[in-house]
């Protein structure tokens, strides 16, 4: 598989993930499964115009100047993928058939359709494996240094979808395990009148995603799963704003749960 890998990616191409605020010292972990759109160059452009390379379906728009914003405020590690979703996503199993996509939203990824075995293990040992490896590595070294960590997954969904208007500003995803601090950060945000709150909107939270089941369930940590509206964070405006809001919410949720009994974790050493 690392032959393979190697002939993917080359030198000109982005590592697979990277880090913001390496050393932020903050409970929180923030991950960005598709806040890039990169597509390594031995791929070409998988058949997609630029339009569509741009779009939803490449990538969670406005994710990635948002958690760069709120690495800053809650001086939280910000790790996050450089490709787009469509060579390889790392919120699917990589066993699933829909890690690598033929069909989104409308959408056909002609670079995607009759991939064989090789193809797909060069992109699941190039780009997902590392990824993941990265969030390990940082959960292994805070957990190491007698921090806990509260792990926040970013993402951003598109204002309609198959037609269908999704009127959240933003939605708070739970499942299983440790859901304690999701359920704090959708009461924080449900205090602000203001904005429209879906509870695992637009999408229920289940088998079907993978990094926080994998990372924060499968190590019983707390954790909360965030989708903002993409038009809200299109641009450094909206991403200040709810960078703020984020920020805000999750720190009363922190709080909330340390006036509770003593639940939240302590803000490292």
């Amino acid at each position: 598989m690392a032959g393979q890998a190697a002939t993917l990616l080359g030198p000109d191409d982005p590592a697979p993930s990277a880090i913001d605020n390496a050393e932020g010292r903050s409970p929180f972990l923030l991950i960005g499964d598709h806040a890039g759109a990169a597509i390594p160059k031995t791929l070409g452009d998988l058949g997609l115009t630029a339009a569509d390379r741009s779009r939803h379906i490449s990538i969670d728009i406005g994710v990635r100047g948002l958690g760069r914003e709120l690495a800053r405020l809650l001086d939280a590690p910000f790790i996050h993928q450089a490709y787009s979703r469509l060579v390889v996503d790392c919120n699917r199993d990589p066993e699933r058939e829909d890690a690598v996509p033929v069909q989104s939203d409308g959408t056909t990824i002609t670079g995607n359709c009759a991939l064989n075995d090789t193809d797909l293990s060069a992109r699941i040992s190039a780009i997902h494996a590392p990824y993941h490896a990265a969030i390990a590595a940082m959960l292994d070294a805070r957990h190491k240094a007698g921090m806990t960590t509260i792990l926040l997954a970013l993402h951003s969904f598109t204002p309609t979808l198959d037609g269908h208007v999704r009127p959240w500003d933003v939605g708070v995803l739970h499942w299983l395990g440790r859901t304690d601090f999701a359920k704090a950060m959708l009461f924080a945000f449900q205090g602000d009148s203001s904005i429209c709150v879906g509870d695992n909107e637009p999408y229920r939270m289940d088998s079907t995603d993978y990094s926080i089941p994998l990372h924060a369930i499968g190590r019983d940590l707390p954790y909360a799963e965030l989708e903002v509206r993409q038009d809200l964070i299109s641009d450094q405006k909206g991403r200040l704003h709810w960078a703020g809001k984020i920020h805000r919410a999750a720190m009363s949720a922190l709080t909330s749960q340390h006036e509770e009994g003593g639940k939240a974790p302590h803000m490292g050493h």
